[in-house]
């Protein structure tokens, strides 16, 4: 799937560049585009996101917000470049920020479920 650079990706998709080709405790990820990120950090709403990694792999994601566990990124399954297949998985979100113009999103580790089944991101 090709996405291109400009914010957002789709009608309510927003592109988030991740900083290394997979997802663990502690990375980072930066989501491009939202309109008052300041805003969003301190309120954050579930929102459709296409992670774009190191390798320049994307793959479907969302954040929740509306559960007990607090902020959730839910990622669909994907292939790295280098040809590892990594499944479906839903992450803690430990800290949003605000970092100019972008929200960095630092990921605290495997949320309790682990796995997400649904293809539905959001309840928008």
């Amino acid at each position: 799937m090709d996405h291109p650079v400009s914010e957002p990706v789709g009608a309510q998709a927003y592109l988030a560049v991740c900083g290394h080709t997979h997802l663990f405790r502690g990375a980072r990820c930066r989501i491009r585009g939202l309109a008052d990120p300041g805003a969003f950090v301190t309120a954050p709403r579930p929102v459709d996101l296409v992670l774009r990694f190191a390798d320049d792999v994307v793959a479907d994601a969302g954040l929740r917000v509306d559960g007990p566990a607090g902020a959730v990124l839910v990622v669909a399954g994907y292939t790295t470049a280098a040809g590892t297949s990594l499944d479906g998985r839903s992450w803690s979100v430990r800290e949003l920020r605000c970092e100019g113009d972008e929200v960095e999103l630092i990921v605290a580790g495997p949320a309790a479920s682990g796995r997400e089944p649904t293809a539905r991101w959001t309840d928008a």
